[in-house]
């Protein structure tokens, strides 16, 4: 049976990978260390981390390996752990289970949406051919890289959005420079618009939209609507009542350690956590294991959390923004640096963006940072490691970067860093210091 449109011979191959035609489950024999419910990027970490360290684990999964970031999403990978399907109604005794059964794209309950058909991230790839007119509602991460993406390809995309710009939860001028990257490859907004309607007239797929600050409707013409309004964690028809384990619309309830209100059963992944991202889905499930198996006390408000939008240029975050610092009355001093003025990127021909870091009032402690530019997504990761092992900004201006790359930012917002430190009465002790060594 082949899941996956259209039906032909590269999806049947790769369908074939993630849920072999001729899988036939295992018997269920004694007790398991840990029951994984969902085969997505935590199930499989959990599941590997388990069986890696000598233990029984089962898998269950009722589609395919992989999860949303194999199938659906980011990037191809391996399924090498073999799944153990409900399809036959046997039972599983266990010491404990995780539940990550991830999430799905959610759907907005917009009047005609339903009726009209709509395409979302998971269905994007089954397009055989390219629309004409896109319209995307949702102006996140998934709306700004697939409207790149289908703009460049040859679509003219309309982005409407309820919010006054794009990236909410991302830095504000970050957020401009990504916006003006992509109205320059042609990429139209609609934002600060409520959608009220969609139908379908004459061959065309018509969205209505209320204007919040000209209170009035409009309408576009599109070919097809790509819904890209974030993600609803998948907990429907589990059961967990039964189960003693508690959850709303935004997941199943969690506590600091990843523990469920059912002592024996711990969740991870997009289904109990915040940030909905397979490398958060990773950090999550390592947590559940070691807690749930080795008596850990690890916590998910440890991690330091970084994410990255993968438009051109690339947005990349970690920690507190300015807006969020302010929000939580945290005072903050901000350090940054232009690509304008960085050497390669001004060789590259790719000026655009910037390198900001925000440290705490009086101190070095970094507590955010945000990078707009090529490779952000990888830069971000030594202001992650710097986080983590709680080194400051001067602390980093000792660390040498290759010239010229794109990383030699940071080592500008170091030195900008350590100006700053450079007071009038230390300026005047260093002159009196300099004369006398004279």
């Amino acid at each position: 049976m082949n899941l996956q449109l259209p039906d032909d011979a590269h999806n049947a191959r790769w369908v074939a990978n993630v849920r072999p035609s001729d899988w036939r489950n295992p018997t269920p024999a004694g007790r398991y260390n840990m029951v994984v419910l969902g085969a997505g990027s935590a199930g499989l970490v959990c599941a590997a981390g388990v069986a890696g360290l000598g233990g029984k684990v089962a898998v269950i999964e009722k589609q395919m390996l992989g999860g949303d970031c194999l199938n659906t999403g980011c990037v191809p990978s391996r399924a090498p752990l073999r799944p153990a399907h409900f399809i036959g109604g046997q039972t599983l005794r266990f010491s404990k289970a995780v539940i990550a059964t991830g999430s799905r794209a959610a759907v907005p309950p917009i009047p005609g949406l339903q009726e009209t058909g709509f395409i979302t991230n998971e269905s994007v790839f089954n397009l055989t051919e390219l629309p004409r007119r896109l319209a995307i509602i949702g102006g996140g991460p998934i709306g700004c890289e697939m409207a790149q993406a289908f703009q460049n390809l040859g679509s003219q995309v309309t982005v409407l959005s309820h919010a006054p710009g794009i990236r909410g939860r991302d830095d504000v001028d970050a957020a401009r420079v990504i916006q003006r990257a992509l109205e320059t490859d042609g990429v139209q907004f609609r934002l600060g618009v409520e959608p009220a309607r969609v139908e379908r007239l004459n061959g065309e797929v018509v969205v209505h939209w209320e204007d919040k600050s000209q209170s009035q409707r409009q309408s576009l013409g599109a070919d097809a609507v790509l819904v890209a309004t974030g993600r609803a964690p998948q907990v429907e028809g589990l059961d967990l009542e039964r189960a003693g384990v508690a959850y709303t619309r935004r997941g199943v309830t969690v506590d600091d350690h990843m523990r469920t209100t059912s002592s024996r059963i711990y969740a991870a992944g997009d289904v109990a956590y915040k940030y909905q991202f397979t490398h958060t889905a990773d950090a999550t499930a390592r947590i559940a294991v070691q807690n749930a198996l080795f008596f850990g006390r690890r916590r998910a408000s440890d991690l330091n959390v970084p994410w990255c939008t993968y438009t051109d240029p690339e947005l990349a975050q970690v920690g507190l923004t300015e807006a969020e610092a302010r929000a939580r009355g945290v005072a903050v001093t901000l350090f940054d640096f232009p690509n304008a003025d960085l050497d390669r990127a001004v060789t590259d021909g790719e000026t655009e963006g910037f390198i900001k870091v925000l440290v705490k009032a009086g101190s070095d402690k970094i507590v955010g940072a945000t990078i707009v530019g090529r490779r952000a997504g990888d830069m971000i990761s030594e202001v992650t490691v710097a986080m983590a092992g709680k080194v400051g900004l001067a602390q980093l201006t000792t660390l040498i970067h290759p010239y010229p790359t794109r990383s030699e930012g940071l080592k500008k917002v170091t030195d900008a860093y350590n100006r700053s430190r450079l007071t009038p009465r230390v300026k005047s002790l260093f002159v009196k210091f300099l004369a006398w060594r004279r």
